[in-house]
């Protein structure tokens, strides 16, 4: 036998292993006693026909897939979302006189935190927007007025 013949053969032999281990690969991929599919067997359906595929669907269908979805229940604002005034955003942030720059800014994100627009629902999120917009005015006038006493 020639070199060439030689090479051929064992590359022959490494192919069939390959082919052995991918058909066992192949078999432990699948669930035993799986045979069939699980909405039913379609094996003897003509594949062009896709009315066989939903008949097979909703023969396996129970009335609950079929029915249509309840409604969502109305989304109900939280309390604090009311509170617009800046009198009660004043008072939600519980300011004091012995602010610093750091509690203001840790104020903020705590604030933040539980009244930013990107939190609540759409129907609510001009509320939010409001919260926001004076917590945000009222921790800048404090910080402005604290970096002016500094500078005094």
């Amino acid at each position: 036998m020639s070199v060439f013949e030689s090479v051929l053969e064992r590359l022959k032999a490494e192919e069939d292993e390959e082919d052995a281990i991918r058909d066992e690969q192949t078999v432990s991929a699948t669930i035993r006693g799986l045979n069939a599919g699980f909405v039913g067997n379609l094996a003897s359906a003509d594949p062009t026909d896709s009315s066989a595929v939903q008949r097979a669907y909703f023969d396996m269908a129970g009335d609950d897939m079929l029915a249509p979805p309840k409604p969502l229940p109305a989304p109900i604002m939280p309390d604090h979302l009311f509170r617009i005034r800046p009198e009660d955003i004043a008072a939600d942030l519980a300011l004091t006189d012995s602010e610093t720059l750091q509690t203001l800014a840790d104020k903020r994100r705590i604030f933040a935190s539980s009244n930013h627009p990107d939190r609540h629902h759409p129907d609510f999120r001009s509320n939010a927007t409001t919260r926001m917009k004076i917590a945000n005015m009222l921790i800048d006038e404090g910080q402005r007025r604290l970096r002016i006493a500094r500078v005094a």
